[in-house]
């Protein structure tokens, strides 16, 4: 980013993750140093186009468009929208406004970093400037190091570092405000926003989800999740509990202000009316930002294990293999806690954060599977789909990553469905067939006596799966797996 701080007659504001009109670092710096600001999407055509036709992301963000451009409209000004490729469309954007300098927020993903990096070498053979702000994070790339100067690679180093580095600058989260700027928007005509069908996508169930989209519906979970903040703590674990925010979808695409969920959580812990709750939440945004760092600096990672050797281990492979991991994608696996969160998953695309770490650690270590297969499956359902939190948590169950579970300690399937589901309400949630057993059968019905089974209505390989291994032997066989990763000694 030029050093310097000129003065524009023009400026465009290019929105991408932060679909917002309040506490928005690039419009405040636009409006700031602009005369007159337009502001734009882009439906980029390569993003768009690797995705299924029905997919709840695309129509969530086609829900806070049409609410940030009437809000935009509202302060006076408007919101053009094209679909289109946003490195060719951004460059053609500016000079078809004479706009001066683009401002955007920065955006930390390989292909994020190269498609910016062409769109700035466009708009300066064009006499143009691109501007980019730190925005969806409140400490980024190099803004906490280690003291020997380099990236840490363990999580409550950073932590420790982070939550530090706040206390020393409590400005860093400080909103940026918009208000005093407004008239400098340009007003536009009115003209239609495109339809889903027109950007070549169909509707999915988000309306019967009921979950809540753009800037309002953001605040309204923030709203909620407040009065049980102090809970969080415990009531986390629990997929059938009403444990989380539910704001990762919302961080995703920047329809909550990062710098106010952590003010917020951090003045109500200064009060003591967070209880233990607000520490824990606060620590899992740090780990948000502990991931897009190692993103950052390790850009290998998104193809290759942060740990190099762990690239060794051979995986299953195989029409086999593929029968297994085709059995894991549909939720049936024969362990009811797996199969329940990926019916989650496939009907909702959410998935409880406790059940990432169970599903991902038996596809890798039950299933030997390789962690890359199940981190697309992820990638492609998840409806709070971010690159580098994807990835740090397929890492951490393949023991891969920095800071990974190590290889050796193996989540039981059916111990961690008896403790974070110890009346099965989660499984009979999203596997009814099971609806019949008691606490003490539903966590391996295999092991219940095919009387009992009966008695019930439930055949095993017909009304639920046998399982696929034996969790005991699946261990062992990860064991010896995973050896080419042990020191010696």
């Amino acid at each position: 980013m030029p050093s310097d701080n000129p003065t524009f007659r023009t400026a465009l504001v290019w929105f991408r993750r932060d679909l917002r009109n309040f506490d928005h670092a690039a419009l405040h710096h636009a409006l700031q140093r602009s005369e007159t600001v337009f502001c734009a999407f882009i439906y980029d055509k390569d993003i768009l186009g690797t995705l299924p036709r029905a997919d709840r992301r695309v129509e969530f963000i086609h829900a806070c468009i049409a609410e940030l451009a009437a809000d935009l409209q509202q302060m006076g000004g408007g919101l053009i929208v094209r679909h289109a490729l946003a490195q060719e469309e951004i460059p053609r954007l500016a000079a078809e406004l004479n706009a001066d300098a683009v401002f955007a927020n920065h955006d930390y993903e390989p292909q994020a970093i190269a498609r910016d990096a062409a769109v700035a070498q466009a708009l300066a053979a064009d006499g143009r400037l691109l501007f980019t702000f730190k925005d969806q994070v409140i400490f980024e790339k190099n803004d906490v190091l280690s003291q020997s100067g380099t990236p840490f690679s363990v999580f409550t180093p950073y932590k420790n570092a982070w939550l530090k580095r706040l206390q020393a600058q409590p400005d860093s989260v400080a909103p940026w405000p918009i208000d005093p700027h407004v008239r400098k928007l340009a007003a536009l005509p009115d003209s239609p926003l495109p339809t889903l069908e027109q950007l070549g996508f169909e509707r999915t169930n988000l309306a019967q989800l009921a979950i809540p989209t753009g800037m309002r519906g953001g605040a309204q979970l923030f709203e909620d999740f407040l009065e049980r903040i102090a809970g969080y703590g415990m009531a986390r674990d629990y997929p059938a509990v009403k444990g989380p925010s539910y704001l990762s979808l919302h961080l995703r695409f920047g329809t909550v202000s990062i710098r106010h969920l952590v003010r917020t959580v951090s003045d109500l812990s200064a009060r003591g009316q967070a209880g233990d709750g607000g520490a824990v939440w606060l620590s899992e945004l740090i780990w948000r930002e502990f991931y897009m760092m190692i993103l950052y600096h390790h850009p290998h990672v998104a193809q290759s294990s942060f740990k190099t050797a762990y690239d060794a281990i051979e995986w299953e492979t195989g029409p086999d293999a593929d029968e297994l991991f085709a059995a894991w994608c549909e939720g049936r696996t024969g362990y009811p806690l797996v199969d329940a969160a990926m019916a989650q998953l496939n009907r909702t695309g959410y998935m409880h954060n406790r059940l990432r770490m169970v599903t991902a650690c038996f596809l890798i270590k039950d299933l030997g599977i390789d962690w890359r297969r199940g981190e697309a499956y992820f990638a492609q359902h998840l409806n709070d789909f971010d690159l580098s939190a994807n990835n740090g948590g397929w890492q951490w169950a393949s023991s891969s990553g920095c800071d990974a579970q190590p290889y050796f300690r193996i989540f039981n399937p059916i111990t961690q469905s008896e403790k974070f589901d110890p009346e099965g309400k989660f499984i009979k949630r999203y596997l009814p067939q099971l609806a019949a057993l008691d606490p003490r059968e539903i966590h391996a019905p295999w092991q219940v006596p095919r009387m009992v089974l009966a008695e019930k209505g439930i055949t095993l390989g017909r009304d639920y799966p046998q399982p696929l291994v034996m969790h005991d032997e699946a261990r062992k066989r990860t064991l010896e797996r995973y050896a080419v990763v042990k020191k010696p000694g």
